[in-house]
């Protein structure tokens, strides 16, 4: 018999890795049921959100930009803002002062699909999160932290 394999917690809700995991994969499945109508994935619905949100700020919104707002990887958001173009949601044009970079903008449809996406997401986390209670602003301060203390 093989020697028996060893785990640092004794069970798996004991451990905080295994919880978010399972946290996640069912946000996950509530997110993708209302995003799928809008012909939207995660990763395609975060980086437009991201996008939104820079452009509220600024009307020269790149792509290194969007992947330091969500968080995401470079290549990856090259790939999806790809995608989000052959869909008609973003435009990329050159940047004015920035040879290598593209400007990114959402398109009239593009806004349409982001506003009701948000609308749709936003109420599927109040309803996932809402088991919290009043203890959603110290749950995501703790997700704050969590982000700021592991970004490389």
């Amino acid at each position: 018999m093989s020697k028996e394999i060893e785990f640092q917690f004794n069970r798996p809700n004991d451990s905080p890795g295994y919880l978010l995991g399972q946290v996640t994969m069912l946000w996950q499945r509530k997110q993708k049921k209302v995003l799928d109508p809008l012909d939207l994935t995660q990763t395609q619905f975060v980086l437009l959100a991201a996008l939104g949100w820079l452009s509220k700020k600024s009307k020269a919104v790149t792509q290194v930009d969007i992947a330091n707002q969500s968080n995401a990887d470079r290549m990856m958001v090259s790939k999806v803002l790809r995608t989000l173009e052959e869909k008609g949601f973003i435009t990329r044009q050159e940047h004015e002062t920035d040879t290598r970079a593209k400007t990114i903008r959402l398109t009239t449809q593009g806004e349409r699909v982001l506003q009701r996406a948000i609308i749709e997401v936003e109420n599927v986390d109040l309803a996932f999160f809402e088991t919290l209670g009043t203890t959603l602003s110290s749950f995501n301060k703790n997700m704050v932290q969590l982000i700021e203390k592991n970004s490389d």
